[in-house]
Parts: structure tokens; sequence; C-alpha cells
């Protein structure tokens, strides 16, 4: 971090320590070359995500909008919607890739679904998948009872 004083490239460290919201780190430097005290701050850098749609359009990650849909189908049920939509925000964050179909962001929510509670799984993928009759729905459900180990 160069001095905002006499330029000088390298500065030490004296001081750390989070700021209130917890995102962001304070830091007090002293230059190496003039000792003059300075602050900076450390931020994390989040990617924003693009969702491509199914309809050709693309459009901002929201959180809110995935965790709307989570929400109405573990209604009633032990999940922890909010930790789940978190989980796959920070799986976003962490790939390389900055646009995801909402084909495969659908397919992610099911799989961490799935694992957690069949139920919820199974009305986030009749919303998802578009059911059109009687016999979808009890294809998924025998999808889902033939990959569940026997108790």
């Amino acid at each position: 971090m160069k001095c905002p004083n006499c330029g000088f490239p390298d500065s030490k460290v004296i001081d750390s320590r989070p700021v209130t919201e917890g995102n962001s780190i304070r830091r007090r430097r002293e230059c190496l070359a003039c000792q003059k005290r300075f602050t900076t701050f450390e931020m994390i850098e989040t990617v924003q995500i693009i969702v491509l749609k199914k309809s050709g359009g693309k459009e901002l990650f929201d959180k809110q909008k995935l965790l709307t849909g989570v929400l109405k189908a573990t209604q009633k049920r032990p999940v922890d919607a909010v930790a789940l939509v978190n989980e796959i925000e920070a799986e976003l964050q962490n790939t390389l890739c900055h646009e995801i179909s909402s084909t495969a962001l659908g397919e992610m929510v099911m799989q961490k679904l799935r694992t957690r509670d069949e139920v919820a799984y199974v009305r986030f993928a009749s919303v998802y998948r578009e059911f059109k009759d009687i016999d979808t729905f009890l294809e998924e459900l025998n999808g889902l009872k033939q990959a569940l180990p026997e108790s």
C-alpha cells in the first residue's frame, strides 16, 4: 500500500479490526519511510452472477427471489431455507464462472433439498419441473423412492 503522504510503496500494519458489519477490515498502517500513519479498508470482492433464463434473457442473480421459492417449498418443514440459499450463493461465488443457467440453478436447489427433506424436494420439483399431470408427478416420486436407501 503506497503511503498517501510520500508515496513510498511499503508500510507495516499497526492495528487491524473488523468493521461493524463484519464484511470488511480496518487497518492502521505506518509508512516505513516517513513514519506517517494512515488507515485502509479491506473488503471482500463479490462477483456479479448472471442467470441465463430459459427464454434467452439474462438477469442478475437475486438471492431474495431464490429464497422466496425455497421458503415456499420448505414451509412447515425442518429445513433452514436461509442456510440453504446462503450455501448456494457461496458455491456460486466460489466458481470461476460468472453465468449460470436457470436450469442449472434449479437443479442445484433440488439436489440440496433432496438430501435434506424429501417433501420439500417434491414441492420444489413440482413447480420447477412444471408437472403437467399426475403421471409425471408419480414418475418423480418413484424416482425419489428408488434413490432412497432402504430403511
